[in-house]
């Protein structure tokens, strides 16, 4: 498949991700930052973060909670990430222009209700054209790209719904930095034009000095923001994960934490 990437965004991408792979294979150790325990408080909410920030000479795995960090959840639309690349592999989707029209649902959230593209099923985290992406794929075949990729509990089951929101499929956030370092360095088992392609579609802001990279993701009890900030010095690579008790009430507290914290460490302005 030919790919033709014209925006500005991509070819700024292009250029910070070919010049800056710093801590692409070198071996990383935890460190525990327990003091930014209060940005969680500050939100009363529970949860975890991990960032990987590669501008530093030691390249070490920044960590709050550990053991939750540990812990596997469901992935819920973060798993647009990946699911992209298998649907684009498989030839289930061709290109970031392929139309996919509304099948007339009335959904509760409006910016579904309508005809989509690649990149805006990805902004808009539409679910159902997702669900058409698994049911084209399959069980099996969405199994083995789960283990090419060693993602997560590699388990696409599930008894009722999406198996990345209600199913069996469950991933950490340290796995998720992991998978969300391959994919920069375009290291996954899959064509290089379309890990870029996922990358481009991925853009949530981009400024002169820095492109932010991220996808959010809600299962209901628990919510996700994971991606990057691509710097002039490197990545920085983030997964947070929290608690929702207060369900919809509580989804912007994943980006608010992640932006204090990024913020702290210079890795956004």
């Amino acid at each position: 498949m030919n790919i033709t990437l014209k925006s500005v965004l991509f070819s700024a991408a292009v250029f910070l991700t070919s010049h800056h792979c710093i801590g692409a294979t070198k071996s990383t150790k935890t460190v525990h930052q327990e003091d930014w325990q209060s940005y969680f408080n500050q939100y009363d909410v529970q949860g975890t973060i991990a960032i990987l920030d590669t501008r530093r000479s030691n390249g070490d795995l920044q960590v709050f909670n550990l053991k939750r960090a540990k812990q596997r959840f469901s992935p819920a639309s973060t798993f647009k990430i990946p699911h992209t690349l298998f649907a684009l592999d498989a030839g289930v989707v061709k290109d970031e222009f392929e139309i996919f029209k509304w099948d007339g649902i009335k959904r509760s959230y409006k910016p579904h209700n309508g005809d989509h593209d690649l990149r805006s099923a990805m902004r808009n985290s539409v679910v159902w054209i997702f669900d058409l992406f698994a049911k084209e794929l399959g069980e099996e075949k969405a199994q083995q790209y789960l283990k090419l990729i060693k993602y997560g509990n590699q388990t696409p089951k599930t008894k009722r719904g999406s198996y990345w929101i209600h199913g069996e499929l469950e991933i950490s956030a340290i796995e998720q930095i992991d998978f969300l370092k391959k994919l920069f360095h375009n290291q996954l088992p899959f064509s290089v034009s379309h890990q870029r392609l996922v990358k481009d579609i991925m853009v949530v802001k981009a400024e002169k000095n820095w492109i932010l990279r991220a996808k959010t993701g809600w299962q209901g009890k628990h919510g996700w923001w994971v991606g990057w900030v691509e710097l002039p010095q490197g990545p920085v690579f983030f997964a947070l994960n929290i608690d929702t008790p207060n369900r919809g009430k509580d989804l912007f507290k994943r980006q608010a934490i992640t932006k204090e914290i990024l913020r702290s460490i210079n890795a956004l302005p």
